[in-house]
């Protein structure tokens, strides 16, 4: 396992530092900060099968990043993601691996833009906004294989259960169903079955609460998504932003 970057709440700030943890070992080991990216919270990573691949998030000074890095943990080593052709610069964006590249969608200012980024090219092309979802964040991507499946989220209003089902090779966008969907939320959690999407928790911004309810939903025809059953909500506040140290 891998872990990079984040904020430190001990006055550390945001960090461009992580470690590479053996469960065999139960050791860890740190990652190189020779060429890293720079320090960086609410980016997104991937791996490759050989690398993980850091991008977008936001600086010390809360300032949006559309850089990144290619993390080699067998040589220890990093190279830089090209900004030519890059999406706008984004944190809260969701990003997949695809087999053959990354696919990043979203942000935090509610785009619904998006970039397919090759690794072996170093290169980006954009994702097509025809028939796209609306822009959100605290949404969630899954790859079945052969598609992205963008869905809920928060698109600055109020809370959707809405999604889109994207296919890279041919640049398209299909909706998904609303039929019995589970109600709009955000800051959820989405797996891939093989064959399903379950799609659980989350939170409901119009009554600032928690839920316990999730759904499976089928991206082939078939039968429609299943609602888990015995819905529960538990008050608690919304996270709010982490405050950045006032420089002296």
């Amino acid at each position: 396992m891998i872990v990079w970057g984040g904020y430190s709440v001990d006055g550390g700030g945001d960090l461009n530092t992580g470690g590479k943890y053996n469960p065999v070992t139960d050791g860890w080991t740190s990652t190189s900060t020779a060429n890293a990216p720079i320090a960086r919270d609410l980016h997104t990573t991937v791996w490759t099968g050989s690398q993980m691949i850091v991008w977008g998030g936001e600086d010390q000074n809360m300032s949006p990043l559309n850089t990144g890095g290619r993390y080699n943990p067998t040589t220890d080593s990093w190279l830089a993601t090209t900004t030519t052709g890059a999406p706008s610069a984004r944190e809260s964006h969701t990003a997949v691996w695809s087999g053959s590249e990354m696919i990043v969608w979203g942000s935090v200012n509610d785009e619904n833009t998006g970039g397919k980024y090759n690794p072996g090219m170093d290169s980006w092309l954009p994702t097509s906004t025809v028939s796209a979802p609306d822009g959100r964040d605290g949404h969630t991507a899954i790859w079945t294989g052969s598609e992205m499946i963008i869905w809920g989220g928060y698109d600055g209003a109020d809370d959707l259960n809405t999604g889109g089902r994207y296919d890279p090779a041919t640049d398209t966008w299909a909706a998904t169903n609303l039929n019995n969907a589970p109600p709009a939320r955000d800051f959820h959690t989405a797996v891939w079955t093989g064959t399903e999407m379950i799609i659980w928790g989350g939170a409901f911004s119009s009554n600032v609460t928690d839920t316990n309810t999730g759904a499976r939903y089928c991206a082939q025809s078939g039968p429609p998504p299943t609602p888990t059953p015995t819905p529960r909500v538990t008050p608690r506040p919304r996270p709010t932003p982490h405050r950045r140290p006032t420089p002296p």
